[in-house]
């Protein structure tokens, strides 16, 4: 990618237009200090870089900071976690999809097969979200048992 003059001149909330890292980090609610550190495990990668080595990031790699923030903050995804994840094909298949269908001169009968393979790779991810929750519900149904055998002890010890 090659920098223009109007590079990150665009309204970060937008969505749309190239991005610097402050403001990436702005419209995605991390710092550029977790965007570096991001960057540093493999997990984002800038689309490219200024001459004098600024990082430029355009809407595709907001989407992939918003996709790790949720991970971690909705799913209590650590970090090894969140790149098996976006390891999987069908995250990379629905990045994808999203791409070429934001270009905008996709023909229909390729918008079609566009679409049912993101149905395809969002019914994947799904399938692996349930079996996630599944074992946290379990986990968190150990916790509980736990928790009633801790208060049943703490409860004799009050008796004597």
């Amino acid at each position: 990618m090659t920098a223009t003059p109007t590079v990150g001149t665009s309204d970060p909330g937008t969505g749309d237009g190239v991005l610097r890292i402050g403001a990436l980090a702005q419209c995605t609610g991390v710092t550029t200090r977790t965007l570096r550190y991001w960057e540093e495990l493999g997990l984002i990668r800038p689309s490219g870089h200024r001459s004098g080595g600024e990082r430029l990031y355009l809407p595709t790699d907001r989407a992939r900071v918003t996709r790790i923030r949720d991970l971690q903050e909705l799913l209590g995804f650590s970090l090894a976690e969140v790149r098996v994840v976006l390891e999987t094909e069908d995250v990379d298949a629905l990045d994808r999809v999203r791409s070429e269908w934001q270009r905008g001169d996709v023909a229909p009968d390729r918008r079609r097969r566009l679409l049912a393979d993101a149905v395809r790779a969002n019914d994947g991810l799904l399938a692996r979200l349930d079996d996630t929750l599944s074992r946290i519900q379990a986990f968190r149904d150990e916790r509980e048992v736990t928790a009633r055998k801790l208060e049943a002890l703490l409860a004799e010890l009050d008796v004597d």
